[in-house]
């Protein structure tokens, strides 16, 4: 599809978005598992219940490199038609009920076919990477809005569980993000493993907190159907209760694996790379500069943006949280990831590969200050004398 625009200045725009079909493989990735138990049964060979992790962590970030990165941007002037395209959204809506589909059938699989313990977890933490990404969807969806996309963000957030990331990202995160304050936004020196620790707790504490707050100003208390973390909650808590009565206590484990890989392997792997030690500053009347392009990770890979809703162009995002995925805009001379997401998930689960891989170039942002990074504060004093140290080399 091609759009033409006449700007004020008598010229005629024309732009067509090459990507515009690819954007659909969003719509088959969630049912990755699906395919993994059909090519099983098949066959007969259980290695496929493993099939969609091996394409997560090792096909797309070949084909990352494969492809050459996408750097390119739709025209400003073209920007209003291609947001109000009902086509890029309705693919983000459609992706919700397939995410559903996927839960369902694989917990039948799982709890109906008396599989061996190795498939069942190679499933369930294959559930978890899609459905991982569900929170994706959810936050392109939860940004938006109109009721309509806010309750299918909730709706998507609540198939892992994790309903409380509607409140927690959008008033808490993008309000702190790249500061000391957000335990969403990654220190260097610190692993991932101790990001989690406090990023997970800190995430449900601040989205509660938040809605409690918002409640008590409408003169309510938190416990009742208007607060927008229990609605999540309360979907959540019937789907798993219907899974478990239909497929039995099996689903227990299988539930728990799944949404915890959801929620570690894939929404703290994802908060965990994409601030990384970026700081911003303090200003003389004690409040944190405005967020800007430079407090952002980012990545131009096309596969894994396909997948991703554009996610990784991440400085766009947080400039202009209610953009939509197709408009997102990558600018020059910002913070570069060397892979995408997913490559880059698997490095940060190797602590001493992460740092050799990154926290030279997150010093190349600050001109080589350490002092100017987001950094752990028990690690600050052996950062500064490393770093400096080099600097003199």
């Amino acid at each position: 599809m091609t759009i033409q625009t006449l700007c004020a200045d008598g010229t005629t725009v024309t732009y067509t978005d090459r990507r515009r079909w690819l954007w659909s493989l969003s719509l088959l990735w969630p049912l990755m598992p699906v395919a993994a138990c059909w090519l099983a049964a098949g066959t007969g060979q259980v290695a496929w219940y493993w099939a969609t992790l091996v394409v997560w962590y090792c096909v797309v970030p070949i084909l990352d490199h494969v492809f050459p990165p996408d750097a390119s941007n739709p025209p400003d002037a073209v920007v209003p038609q291609l947001d109000e395209d009902r086509y890029y959204r309705i693919l983000t809506w459609l992706t919700v009920p397939i995410h559903y589909v996927t839960l369902i059938y694989v917990a039948f699989v799982v709890g109906t076919q008396g599989l061996p313990w190795h498939a069942i977890l190679g499933l369930a933490l294959s559930v978890g990477v899609v459905n991982g990404l569900a929170i994706n969807t959810g936050h392109e969806l939860g940004h938006k809005t109109t009721k309509f996309e806010r309750w299918l963000a909730k709706f998507a957030l609540a198939v892992v569980g994790y309903g409380h990331f509607l409140i927690e990202h959008n008033r808490g995160h993008h309000v702190d993000v790249a500061t000391p304050e957000d335990p969403a936004s990654s220190k260097m020196g610190e692993t991932i493993y101790g990001f989690a620790c406090s990023e997970i707790p800190g995430a449900v504490r601040r989205a509660w907190e938040s809605e409690q707050a918002r409640l008590a100003r409408r003169g309510t208390g938190p416990w009742n159907l208007s607060n927008e973390v229990l609605q999540p909650l309360l979907i959540t808590a019937v789907l798993y209760a219907g899974l478990v009565y239909a497929f039995g206590w099996i689903m227990l484990p299988f539930l728990f694996v799944q949404a915890f890989w959801g929620w570690f392997g894939i929404l703290t792997s994802a908060n965990y790379i994409e601030h990384y030690g970026l700081l911003r500053q303090k200003l003389a009347n004690g409040r944190y500069e405005p967020c800007k392009p430079h407090h952002s990770w980012n990545s131009n890979h096309i596969m894994s943006n396909l997948i991703l809703f554009n996610l990784q162009r991440h400085s766009d995002h947080h400039a202009n949280p209610t953009r939509r995925y197709q408009t997102l805009r990558n600018f020059e001379n910002l913070p570069e990831l060397p892979s995408g997401y997913p490559l880059m998930f698997l490095v940060a689960l190797i602590p001493p590969l992460w740092f050799a891989l990154m926290d030279r170039r997150v010093v190349a942002w600050a001109n080589g200050d350490v002092s100017q990074l987001n950094v752990l504060p028990s690690m600050r004093e052996r950062l500064l004398r490393r770093y400096a140290s080099a600097q003199t080399a």
